[in-house]
């Protein structure tokens, strides 16, 4: 069986077999040829160099000059990789010159992240100062947010609302359910003055700013301290497309109307935990897509079991397939 072929390294990383042999060289002053078939680097490196006078005898070379030829041939390696640097400068030098933007069509980022509240709001407000038609917004539920960051926020976007609202536009905002009776939303639209208008629904997507159909903002991050501003025609586009069509499934909030039960008791927000449960979602995700919390989630599943006579959580999502009240769901 022939033995396995010597790994390829160089003199920086010395196999273990290599190193021994090297430092036996240098304290005996030489090494039988034939050692040396056990390490082949010690030669290919240039650290062992045969006797002139005794052929099978290997002479070590002094490790002080050996790390001082290596050191001279890397400094070497580096000046050759900068003169070609300096070349490759060189040659691409008049081809930057015709990248520069055109200075009647400046530059512009189709897509720009934006790092810290304080610069996301500064962004938006920007933005909204210079719009004048539409603002287009998805707002979750405040859920996970601080009461303070929340009242902060809504301070923030009654302001530069009010001053779009005043210029002529127009406010669409999709909401979650749950912000029907919040009253930090209730306060806001009886503040706000114009052609201002607020839907809900069960569960909507991420938070989504769209001015003028134009710029979006949405969340690039779990936290809400990095935003992504999207310029691009295409995806401000699709943004739109989206919002639109929850905005036809929606439930508009004013007037509020009490919520209708649909046979068998079960109200509006039931029948959307129903579809949920037989989903297979936990009650953690059913509260989370639906901006309440665990206990309210769980509350709302008690009575659905008790209107329905379950007495087990597999019981229950069977009962809720044979009742039909799916079939009820607002569309």
């Amino acid at each position: 069986m022939s033995p396995a072929p010597h790994p390829e390294h160089g003199p920086e990383a010395l196999c273990t077999t290599a190193t021994a042999l090297y430092e036996r060289a240098l304290r005996e002053g030489w090494l039988p040829a034939a050692v040396t078939d056990e390490a082949p680097c010690l030669v290919e490196c240039g650290l062992l160099h045969p006797d002139a006078d005794t052929p099978d005898r290997m002479r070590p070379v002094p490790a002080a000059t050996a790390l001082h030829r290596m050191l001279r041939a890397s400094a070497e390696r580096v000046a050759a990789e900068r003169r070609r640097e300096a070349r490759l400068a060189e040659s691409f030098a008049p081809l930057l010159r015709l990248d520069a933007p055109h200075p009647q069509a400046p530059e512009t980022t189709a897509v720009r992240l934006i790092s810290g509240i304080d610069r996301i709001n500064e962004a938006i407000t920007a933005t909204m100062a210079e719009a004048s038609r539409e603002l287009l917004c998805i707002q979750p539920s405040f859920r996970r947010t601080s009461k303070e960051r929340a009242e902060t926020a809504t301070a923030i976007s009654l302001a530069r609302d009010q001053a779009l609202l005043d210029r002529g536009a127009r406010i669409r905002t999709l909401y979650q359910h749950t912000h029907r009776h919040l009253p930090l939303t209730l306060a806001r639209y009886e503040r706000l003055t114009g052609d201002v208008e607020a839907r809900t629904l069960d569960e909507v997507t991420d938070r989504l700013i769209i001015v003028d159909r134009s710029v979006a903002y949405l969340p690039a991050d779990a936290e809400g301290t990095l935003a992504l501003e999207v310029a691009h025609p295409a995806l401000v586009s699709y943004f739109v497309t989206t919002f639109e069509r929850f905005w036809r499934l929606a439930t508009p909030m004013y007037p509020t109307a009490a919520p209708q039960p649909s046979p068998g008791g079960i109200t509006a927000r039931q029948r959307a935990i129903a579809g949920l449960l037989v989903e297979g979602h936990t009650d953690t995700v059913i509260a989370e897509r639906l901006g309440m919390n665990v206990r309210t989630a769980r509350e709302h599943i008690a009575k659905l079991a008790a209107a329905l006579g379950s007495t087990s959580r597999a019981q229950l999502g069977y009962l809720i397939g044979r009742s039909g009240i799916l079939e009820h769901r607002e569309h």
